[in-house]
C-alpha cells in the first residue's frame, strides 16, 4: 500500500468521525420544509377526489404520521448549538465499567487497554464478567486478563437482568462518584474522561453521553448501513436533544452520576433497552443530560445481516415498551418537550407499519384497479416532488450529507422487524436480551428477507396484470413509481442479506490473520 493511499483512506477514516456532527442548516429552510409538507398533506387529504375510502383513510393516516416524523424532526433540528458549561478542573472518583458476556478476549484486551491509559487522574477500571452466569466457555479468561493488566474484575455467579443487573451488582460493590460504562468492543479514546467528566461539575447533571460510533463500518454492505443509519441519530437528533434537555442513553461510550443512577434504583432490569428506560426514568427526576457531539469511543456495528436483525428487534422492542409497558405519555416528572422527543424517538420503531401499509397500496392497484385518490400522474408530481425533494434534502444538510440512500433504506426496509417488536410488546411476549455478537456470523440469511423478496414477486406479476387489465394509464404509471420505489428499497435489504455479502469480508480477514502469524 503506498503512502498516498494510506493517507486516503486515513482521511477518509477521519471524516466519518466527524462529518455527521455538522448539522446547522438555515431555519429558513426548515420553515419551508414545514410549509410543504402542510401543504402536501392538505392537498391530498382536502383537494382530490377520494377513491376508494378504505384505501384513501389507509393513505391518509400514513401521512398523518409522516407529517408528525417531520414536523418532530424539524422540532428537534432547529438548533443543534447547546452546550452547558464544563470545568476541566472537576476531577472527581470515577469507576469504569467493562461489561463482558463472553466476547473474544482479543475484543476486551484491547478496550481494556485503552480504558487503562485513559488521561485522568482517578479512576478503577473493572471488567463486569457475566460470562459465568451466561454460560461462556471463557469466563474464566476474562479474570486472568484482568488480572494480567491489574484492572477489577467483577464475576456474577448469581443471574438476573442481563446486562443492567450486571451493572447494578458492580454498583453494589464499587465506590466511585461517577460509573463509565463500555461495551467489551467500544475502545475509549485516551481523552474520554477529560471530555466528559466537566459537565458533572453542575450537581443535577446525572449523565453524559458520546456517538457510538462504528470503526467497522466500511467492511460490508451491512456495517455500512448499520453505520449511515445510526449517523442521522447520533448527528442532528442527538445534538437537538440537548436543548430540550432529552438525550437518549444508549448504552455504551457514556458517564452517569452514582446518586442519580441509584436514585431511581439503578439500571432497569426489566425491559431489554436498559439504557433508554433507565435515561427516562432520571429524566423523570429531574435530572440533567448532555450529548457530546465528539467521537470518543469507537465500537463494532454487527457485521452480519443476523446479528443486524437481533440488534434492531432489541432496540424496537425496548422502545416500544416505553409506551405499552411505562406508558410514558401520562408519566409525571417529564416536561412537555421531554415527551415530544421520546415520542419522536419510540415513534421510529412503530414506521415499520406505516412503510408496509404504503407499500401494498400500489399492489392493491395492479390487482384490483382500486385507487385512493383520484389525480393524474402529473399533478401528484406537481404536489408530491417539491415536499419530498426539499424533505430530502434538509435530511442531507442537517446531517451534512452523512444521509444516504442506503441508511434510508436499511431504516424502512427493517418494517418486519419492527411489525415483529411491536406484536410482542403489544402482547407481553418475554424477550430476552441477546448480546450482539461481535465476530462476523456466517451462513445464508435469505430466510429473514422472504417477505421482501415476495413482496418484488408480487409487484412484478401484478404490473404485467394491470397492464394488461388498463393498458398504460396514468394510474399504472404512478403506482408502477411507487412499487419501484419500494423494490429499491427492499434490494438494498437483500442485498445486505445475500450470502456473498456475509462471508467473503470473513475470509478475507482471516486470510490475513493467518498471514501475520505465519509472518511472525
Amino acid at each position: 500500500m503506498t503512502p498516498q493511499h494510506t493517507h486516503k483512506i486515513e482521511k477518509a477514516q477521519m471524516a466519518a468521525k466527524t462529518d455527521f456532527l455538522v448539522t446547522a442548516v438555515p431555519k429558513s429552510n426548515l420553515i419551508l420544509n414545514a410549509v410543504l409538507a402542510l401543504l402536501y398533506f392538505v392537498v391530498l387529504a382536502f383537494w382530490f377526489p377520494h377513491g376508494n375510502k378504505i384505501l384513501f383513510y389507509t393513505l391518509i393516516a400514513g401521512e398523518v404520521f409522516h407529517l408528525w416524523q417531520t414536523f418532530s424532526y424539524l422540532f428537534t433540528a432547529w438548533n443543534t448549538s447547546y452546550k452547558p458549561k464544563s470545568d476541566p478542573n472537576y476531577l472527581p472518583s470515577v469507576d469504569v465499567f467493562i461489561t463482558v458476556a463472553g466476547e473474544p478476549v482479543d475484543i476486551v484486551e484491547e478496550t481494556l487497554l485503552a480504558a487503562q491509559t485513559m488521561d485522568y487522574p482517578n479512576f478503577n477500571v473493572y471488567l463486569l464478567n457475566d460470562g459465568y452466569v451466561a454460560k461462556k466457555d471463557n469466563w474464566r479468561d476474562m479474570e486472568a486478563l484482568a488480572a494480567k493488566y491489574h484492572a477489577g474484575c467483577i464475576t456474577r455467579t448469581i443471574p438476573g437482568g442481563a446486562k443492567a443487573g450486571n451493572i447494578n451488582n458492580a454498583l453494589r460493590q464499587t465506590r466511585g462518584e461517577l460509573v463509565a460504562v463500555f461495551d467489551a468492543d467500544h475502545v475509549p479514546h485516551s481523552d474520554f474522561l477529560r471530555k466528559t467528566v466537566g459537565y458533572f461539575a453542575d450537581k443535577k447533571m446525572g449523565f453524559v453521553q458520546s456517538p457510538q460510533f462504528y470503526k467497522n463500518y466500511d467492511l460490508n454492505e451491512v456495517t455500512r448501513g448499520a453505520w449511515e443509519q445510526q449517523a442521522l441519530f447520533f448527528g442532528p437528533i442527538c445534538k437537538g436533544k440537548n436543548r430540550h434537555g432529552a438525550v437518549s442513553m444508549c448504552g455504551t461510550n457514556m458517564v452517569i452520576r452514582r446518586t442519580a443512577l441509584i436514585a431511581v434504583g439503578g439500571m432497569c432490569e426489566e425491559s431489554i433497552a436498559e439504557d433508554f428506560v433507565t435515561g427516562m426514568f432520571m429524566h423523570e427526576r429531574g435530572w440533567k443530560s448532555y450529548y457530546v457531539p465528539e467521537v470518543l469511543a469507537e465500537g463494532l456495528a454487527p457485521e452480519d445481516f443476523l446479528s443486524y436483525n437481533k440488534q434492531q428487534f432489541r432496540w424496537a422492542r425496548g422502545s416500544m415498551d416505553v409506551v405499552f409497558k411505562y406508558n410514558f405519555p401520562f408519566r409525571r416528572g417529564l416536561t412537555f418537550r421531554q415527551k415530544i422527543q421520546y415520542l419522536s424517538s419510540v415513534s421510529f420503531f412503530f414506521s415499520g407499519a406505516v412503510v408496509i401499509m404504503n407499500a401494498f397500496i400500489p399492489i392493491i392497484y395492479f390487482y384490483t384497479g382500486v385507487v385512493p385518490i383520484e389525480i393524474s400522474t402529473m399533478l401528484l408530481a406537481a404536489v408530491f416532488l417539491p415536499y419530498i425533494f426539499v424533505t430530502l434534502y434538509i435530511l442531507q444538510v442537517s446531517s451534512n450529507f452523512s444521509f444516504t440512500f442506503k441508511s434510508m433504506a436499511f431504516a424502512m426496509a427493517g418494517w418486519n422487524i419492527h411489525l415483529k417488536a411491536l406484536w410482542a410488546s403489544f402482547t407481553g411476549a418475554k424477550s430476552s436480551f441477546a448480546v450482539t455478537p461481535k465476530r462476523q456470523q456466517t451462513g445464508n440469511f435469505l430466510g429473514l428477507v422472504v417477505p421482501h423478496i415476495a413482496y418484488i414477486i408480487i409487484a412484478i406479476v401484478g404490473v404485467g396484470y394491470a397492464f394488461m387489465r388498463d393498458g398504460l394509464s396514468p394510474s399504472l404509471v404512478t403506482n408502477v413509481a411507487w412499487a419501484s420505489l419500494n423494490v429499491a428499497i427492499f434490494m438494498e435489504f437483500i442485498r445486505a442479506a445475500m450470502p456473498d455479502s456475509s462471508a467473503r469480508k470473513v475470509e478475507i480477514r482471516e486470510a490475513q490473520a493467518m498471514q501475520v502469524v505465519g509472518a511472525k
